[in-house]
């Protein structure tokens, strides 16, 4: 059962720093751990391809997730983090009820996002949809 003060594992946090700071990553991704009283880094990778980060995701279970998202404008390439709340619906409603509820919490620990996305199907976080918001930022 999650609680209201479900924690954030300092690897997270560690791996997020890497990814904004030294571009280690390309993203992360992110689960509860079996109790469900922390959020704790599944997956870290540095793969440039956005449909292995898609893939990522799966059909069935939520997860947090954190995309260094580039791409090109006029004058030069900008670059974006992306937080990223994965609950398909196809997930249980009890695991998507422990996301939502440690979601906050989490998202307040990794300072630096610039865009967010609820994602509840795949088309919601596309790349052509994450484009669409990064250029709107």
């Amino acid at each position: 059962m999650t609680t209201p003060g479900v924690g954030v594992d300092q690897q997270c946090k560690a791996d997020f720093q890497e990814l904004k700071l030294k571009g280690k990553y390309r993203y992360i991704t992110f689960i509860l751990n079996n109790d469900n009283t922390a959020v704790v880094v599944k997956k870290t990778s540095s793969s440039t391809s956005y449909d292995e980060f898609v893939a990522d995701l799966p059909d069935t279970e939520c997860r947090f997730a954190v995309y260094d998202f580039k791409y090109d404008v006029e004058g030069g390439t900008r670059k974006k983090i992306v937080f990223v709340d994965w609950t398909p619906d196809t997930a249980r409603i009890k695991e998507k009820m422990q996301y939502i509820s440690a979601k906050d919490a989490f998202r307040k620990s990794l300072d630096g996002i610039q865009i967010d996305i609820r994602g509840t199907a795949y088309d919601e976080v596309s790349y052509e949809s994450v484009l669409d918001r990064a250029r709107r930022q």
